[in-house]
């Protein structure tokens, strides 16, 4: 059945010299195989070991993990932070407890999966509102608000609730209103937890990521999550937000209390790759310019490509069947590209999904694009 709809996925393990120019990774920095970076992760390894050993509140915290929590709050800055296994960790860690039964939590339509997971098992009260809407938040803070009796406050008072976003979204690349989010949630109180999964890195001074840029980065009341195998080109997640959101997670956060705790190679080479974008900050707008370039060029050529507000760019496909076979011709041609179709994208159109990277060349660009044209579907 799900071969006949074209949406059956399946496993292609690439090697370790892949000859593949590769677009379908989120390596935005280029810090995968950086030397720096493997380094940090194989000396972190033959200190650490292999493993954590076990969860971080018996074994798996080491000075390691201290070190890498206290750069990232510093780098991004917020008051504090907290490392986990996986961003999908992360985001479920603090949906879940940072919400309740008495919750309510609004949604943006196109949040990423693991925010949705959070959502589903908070046991709280989700309200699922459109994409990039900030009324249609204002508009659910607002009943509930009714509702309950609650009333705006100036002192930041109001009903328990949590409006969840993406920062960039990861199947089109737009970024979310941030300061209308913001705004909104002070009128009524609420909270306000962004996934800067896709900004952290790329977006910001020196890529300091989506809440820094908007000015939110160390607020009272928001709550930031992020991956470290994006643009830092490691493994694991972090929750970053006040100390007590923090101190709060290490003994609420069933992800956290249950998992083990990220393995220190892992560890090692995200502190080695944010020592590096702190050096070298220019990093990120060369990815963000690489990005600008593809969809120039892509729409130029006469395809349906999305504008990019960091460093994800979606070219549109008219059906699944035909979204595999694009991205089949490019592997032969020597491109990976990304393929999304239903239901990783909800709204039904399956679309090429490209990612840029700080370290590709004009001359790759160009010829990635000419291999995406020349075996675009027909008619």
């Amino acid at each position: 059945m799900r071969r006949a709809a074209g949406l059956r996925r399946e496993l292609r393990p690439r090697p370790a010299d892949w000859e593949l120019l590769d677009l379908a990774g989120n390596d935005y920095l280029g810090l995968t195989r950086h030397p720096e970076v493997t380094r940090a992760g194989a000396d972190a390894c033959l200190r650490w070991g292999a493993g954590a050993t076990g969860s971080r509140l018996v074994t798996g915290s080491t000075a390691l993990h201290a070190e890498l929590e206290a750069e990232l709050a510093d780098f991004t800055g917020f008051e504090a932070a907290l490392v986990l296994a996986s961003g999908y960790a992360a985001n479920l860690a603090a949906v879940t407890a940072l919400t309740g039964p008495g919750t309510l939590l609004v949604s943006d339509a196109a949040n990423h999966a693991s925010l949705i997971d959070g959502c589903r098992l908070s046991r709280a009260t989700t309200e699922v509102v459109p994409h990039a809407d900030p009324d249609a938040v204002r508009k659910a803070l607002g009943a509930r608000a009714r509702r309950d009796g609650g009333a705006v406050r100036e002192d930041g008072g109001g009903v328990g609730a949590v409006v969840v976003s993406d920062s960039v979204f990861s199947v089109d690349g737009d970024a979310a209103p941030l300061p209308a989010l913001a705004a909104a949630c002070r009128d009524f109180g609420a909270a306000l937890l962004v996934d800067d999964a896709h900004g952290l890195g790329v977006l910001g001074e020196g890529g300091r990521g989506a809440l820094a840029a908007a000015g939110l980065a160390g607020a009272p009341d928001v709550v930031a999550t992020a991956t470290l195998s994006k643009s830092f080109g490691a493994q694991g997640g972090v929750v970053l937000g006040p100390a007590e959101v923090i101190e709060h997670l290490i003994n609420a956060a069933r992800t956290f209390i249950f998992d083990t705790g990220l393995a220190p190679a892992a560890a090692g080479a995200a502190l080695g790759a944010l020592r590096l974008l702190r050096r070298e900050p220019e990093r990120a707008g060369r990815a963000l310019d690489a990005a600008r370039t593809f969809h120039r060029l892509l729409t130029a050529a006469g395809l349906d490509a999305t504008a990019p507000d960091a460093c994800v760019v979606s070219v549109r496909a008219p059906s699944p069947d035909a979204a595999v076979a694009w991205a089949a011709r490019c592997r032969t041609e020597g491109l990976a590209v990304g393929c999304f179709r239903p239901p990783s994208v909800p709204d039904g159109v399956s679309r090429m999904r490209l990612t840029a990277r700080c370290d590709l060349t004009d001359t790759q660009i160009a010829g990635a694009v000419d291999t995406i044209v020349r075996t675009a579907p027909r008619g």
